[in-house]
């Protein structure tokens, strides 16, 4: 969690797996949608865009749990 969010492009595919496999079995009982495949895309798209130098995973995890709960423009 606190490895830089920076590696996370260069992180293995196992090791990305394993990660967001650990972060959807915690971060389900918040909401089922939390899912390791929410953490996969939502980690990849957040490592891939912008600048994360000084984030960690931890950072990011933080990120996509809050960017989640956000309600939709497109609800009432």
């Amino acid at each position: 969690m606190d490895d830089l969010a920076s590696l996370w492009p260069r992180a293995s595919i196992t090791d990305k797996i394993d990660f967001t496999n650990r972060m959807g079995k915690a971060m389900v009982a918040l909401s089922p949608d939390l899912t390791r495949e929410y953490f996969m895309r939502c980690l990849e798209e957040t490592a891939n865009i912008g600048d994360t130098r000084n984030l960690t995973l931890s950072d990011m995890v933080r990120t996509c749990v809050s960017l989640h709960a956000q309600p939709s423009s497109e609800e009432p």
